[in-house]
This record gives structure tokens, C-alpha cells and sequence, in this order.
């Protein structure tokens, strides 16, 4: 039988990703040999591993290919929706890992825990989420709840929504964070307004706002250390 496919076999046994993961380690093989274990096969015309490059040449690296559609990945020649649903589990997978936290509750001591807590979830995000993370008394993180996705405005952010909650879940205090998709922390003057409107319905309720986080690409701002609380 004609062989149609240009499987991990039919290259040079020291080139084979899954030789060299296994004696190796993952952390040892390259994006494109880690994408030719994932994809298994290649073409007629092509082996798994030049797939695998020209996979993340077309997206120009991983950054890309992160928010990849079934559609963009499945119009490129030797991706099918079997390979493609793969990729995207895989991508899905890594980002879960990411995003994990023990059961055991997170502490906040810190404007920098915050923002450690949230910044792998929030960083790349193309459009601003305002987060709000609930405390008890010992300030561990008792809930986190994504209040509004949009351009931040007064007028979304109200604070009816946010205080409702934190009496729900018996929130002792507060900590406001949201994203600013181009990169860049530095507070608006909108985000400066919405955090003082903020802090003092907290007075008023006695649910203290502990500091409003902006988050950048593996960056962030506390306003709390720049003086606006």
C-alpha cells in the first residue's frame, strides 16, 4: 500500500520528537517539536516536523496561535479538524495549568500577590474585564467574579453590583483589578474616578477597598502605592 503520510518514523531516528523527549525531557525540544508529537503526522509531500514549523510560521510563533480559530488552523495545507481540535485541547489544556490555583486559599499580602494572581488569566486579554477579588477577614481570596467586559466607564462599574456581592460571600474587604489590553498599566483619570467612587461606598457599607490593580503585559500598577486610596 502506497504509504500517503509522512509519519514521526520515517525521520531520522536522532530528529524524532518523542525519541528525544523521551530521553531528553520536554523542557529540552523546541515549539515545532513539541506541535510534531502533538500533530503525529504530516503529508504525502511534507514530514510532521517542517508541518510543525510551518504551523507556527504561519502564526508567527505561539502568541498568535494562542487565540487560534478551528478555521484559521484547518485552512492551513495538512491540518485537518482532527489535528486542529488537537491543537486547540492542547492550547486550552496549557492555559488551565496556567491558570490553576491550589485548594488551599490564596493570600494576599501584597499588592504584588494581586497581581500574581490575576496576571496570567488577564494579560493578553483583547478587551478590558474588570475583576473584583472578594477577602475574608485573614485575607485570603474567598471568590473572584468578572464584574463587566468593556472599556471601563463609571458609569458600567457600579458600584451596587460589586458591594452586592461582597455581602454575599460575607467579604470582609475588596480588590478591584482590570486589564489594559494594549500592554500599558498606567491608570486613566477614568480609572482613577472609578476607584475613589469605589472606595467610599465601601466607607459607607464597611467593606474596605484594598486597592484597584491595572494589569499589563507581565506588569501591572497598584493604585493603592500610587496615592489615589
Amino acid at each position: 500500500m502506497l504509504q500517503t503520510e509522512m509519519t514521526i518514523k520515517s525521520v531520522p531516528k536522532e530528529d524524532r520528537p518523542r525519541e528525544r523527549l523521551l530521553e531528553l525531557g520536554p523542557a529540552h525540544l523546541s515549539n515545532a517539536e513539541l506541535f510534531a508529537i502533538l500533530l503525529g503526522s504530516g503529508t504525502r509531500d511534507e514530514s510532521v516536523t517542517l508541518l510543525a514549523q510551518r504551523l507556527l510560521m504561519h502564526f508567527e510563533g505561539l502568541q498568535l496561535l494562542r487565540d487560534a480559530t478551528i478555521e484559521e488552523l484547518t485552512a492551513i495545507k495538512g491540518i485537518g479538524t482532527a489535528k486542529g481540535v488537537l491543537i486547540l485541547a492542547a492550547i486550552e489544556l496549557g492555559q488551565r495549568l496556567h491558570r490553576y490555583k491550589p485548594a488551599e486559599r490564596y493570600t494576599v499580602r501584597s499588592p504584588k500577590d494581586g497581581a500574581d494572581y490575576v496576571m496570567e488569566e488577564m494579560r493578553n486579554l483583547s478587551q478590558e474585564h474588570f475583576v473584583v477579588l472578594f477577602l475574608n477577614t485573614k485575607n485570603h481570596i474567598i471568590h473572584r467574579q468578572t464584574i463587566f467586559i468593556g472599556s471601563l466607564n463609571a458609569s458600567i462599574v457600579h458600584p451596587r453590583e460589586i458591594f452586592r456581592e461582597a455581602v454575599r460571600r460575607s467579604a470582609a474587604s475588596i480588590i478591584c483589578a482590570h486589564n489594559h489590553p494594549s500592554g500599558d498599566p498606567s491608570p486613566s483619570q477614568e480609572d482613577i474616578h472609578v476607584t475613589k467612587r469605589l472606595q467610599e461606598c465601601g466607607k459607607m457599607i464597611g467593606i474596605e477597598l484594598l486597592d484597584h490593580l491595572v494589569i499589563g503585559d507581565r506588569k501591572f500598577i497598584s493604585l493603592k502605592e500610587k496615592g489615589y486610596l
